[in-house]
């Protein structure tokens, strides 16, 4: 890993040579973050020092905004070099994060092969396992014995980005079975592909969606993952960089969705960038919590009756969203990592609701002494109502942030969809107007003082 005291050796270099010898022996990601951190006019030379591999690799680590900085400094030939070199699901991300009109130009300039490849993958509809695949897997065929496999491997597909894996395909390229390296290696050299291969092959669609092929990736600790049409032939695979980056993708955006955030800005986006994804969520808060408002508009004769309600009732409202986003992030994210299914929802509930009691007791009684800090002689009960009503509010809590979630991944729809602003304003919405209520039930009705 490149410290702060290596970034400053070598923007302490002035010769370029000795700066190029230094670059081109660093890992490309190392290389990635030095470059990214330069001033705008230095990117171009620094990149420009790097030899063909290292500049292709750390091109793919760069930053959108960094990379498309980068196309428009360097010459047609360097880019047209540079995007050619990279592999075909790394060229379409690219793709997906440049202007349409730069797109245009790098796809005509492209070869043939590389043109076809990155068509393919840009075909399929974000979010799917056909977008995130690499068309670059080794292919078997079933006739071929393990001599001759490794021989073809050895000529062939020095280029492929994993070998670990062999996908055995028929005539029609349908997909039949899958051989490891490691069988390969220590199978006898006249032994038949289609002896020693599996028949029990994972494989996933081009229309299945990311996350769920990661989760099959994750649960049985593949290196790779075919991916089939709807024909059942091999188009393309799955590999693990790729997982890595479709969980940090999934886990992300759940994060920012569960704090009522757009769920893609990057933290390196623009200002106004920010402001667009930020705010309509914001706006969106503040018609939440005038519902919330309007729950506690009716009482204003009653709080000014009982003035201590206003130092009791934000306790309140904030213990139980706190319950509720507390429970709304474990199911999400069990939902998200696939550990848990709309099925166990019974399961799930139930040992939310026993955890919920032992808490609600416990917030209950802090509600109660506390209260009992703000409260005159006489309206000592309104800390006994206070502690009652957050018990309630607890357990509705602990029931929503698990049965909400569960709805909309049974609706298939995004769980983190339900954010923690939307749970805790309708908890806020259940404890006020509860709340209210029972002070006003005491003051009419049994006549409690003030």
């Amino acid at each position: 890993m490149l410290t702060q005291e290596g970034r400053a050796s070598l923007s302490d270099i002035s010769d370029l040579n000795r700066l190029k010898s230094q670059l081109n022996q660093l890992q490309a990601v190392d290389v990635g973050d030095y470059i990214a951190d330069l001033a705008l006019e230095r990117r171009a030379i620094a990149f420009r020092l790097l030899n063909k591999d290292q500049a292709t690799d750390v091109f793919e680590y760069l930053d959108p905004d960094v990379r498309e900085e980068l196309i428009g400094s360097l010459h047609d030939a360097q880019v047209c070099q540079l995007v050619e070199s990279m592999r075909p699901d790394d060229r379409a991300e690219l793709f997906d994060e440049l202007p349409a009109s730069v797109v245009r130009r790098l796809i005509h300039q492209l070869s043939p092969t590389e043109r076809q490849a990155t068509a393919t993958i840009l075909g399929y509809p974000e979010g799917t396992a056909g977008r995130m695949m690499t068309t670059e897997y080794v292919r078997l065929r079933q006739g071929l014995t393990v001599s001759q496999a490794l021989s073809k491997i050895r000529l062939n597909d020095q280029d492929k980005e994993t070998i670990y894996y062999a996908y055995v395909t028929d005539d029609n390229r349908k997909l039949v079975q899958v051989v490891s390296l490691r069988q390969l290696v220590f199978s006898l050299p006249d032994a038949f592909i289609r002896d020693i291969a599996s028949d029990r092959v994972l494989k996933v669609h081009t229309e299945t969606p990311q996350e769920e092929a990661a989760q099959l990736m994750k649960r049985y600790d593949l290196l790779a993952l075919p991916v089939v049409d709807r024909e059942d032939r091999l188009v393309g695979i799955l590999t693990i960089d790729d997982v890595v980056d479709i969980l940090e993708e999934e886990a992300t955006e759940d994060i920012q969705k569960l704090a009522g955030g757009g769920g893609d800005e990057s933290s390196f986006a623009l200002p106004q960038e920010t402001i667009r994804k930020r705010l309509p969520w914001l706006v969106i808060n503040i018609g939440l919590y005038i519902i919330a408002a309007s729950a506690i508009a009716p009482f204003q004769s009653v709080i000014s009756l009982v003035p201590v309600l206003s130092v009791v009732m934000p306790i309140l409202a904030n213990s139980s969203g706190n319950v509720g986003f507390q429970t709304l992030s474990v199911t999400v994210r069990g939902l998200g990592m696939g550990e848990i299914t709309p099925k166990d929802t019974l399961q799930i509930l139930r040992k939310e609701i026993l955890a919920g009691l032992g808490t609600a007791v416990t917030l209950g009684v802090l509600m109660t002494l506390l209260s009992l800090i703000w409260t005159q002689h006489h309206e000592r009960w309104v800390s006994v109502v206070a502690g009652l009503v957050m018990m309630t509010n607890t357990m509705v809590a602990v029931t929503l942030g698990t049965l909400l979630p569960m709805a909309m991944k049974r609706l298939k729809l995004d769980p983190a969809l339900v954010s923690g602003p939307l749970v805790t304003t309708t908890l806020d919405t259940i404890g006020f107007i509860l709340f209210l209520s029972l002070i006003t039930l005491s003051l009419n009705v049994l006549k409690l003082p003030t």
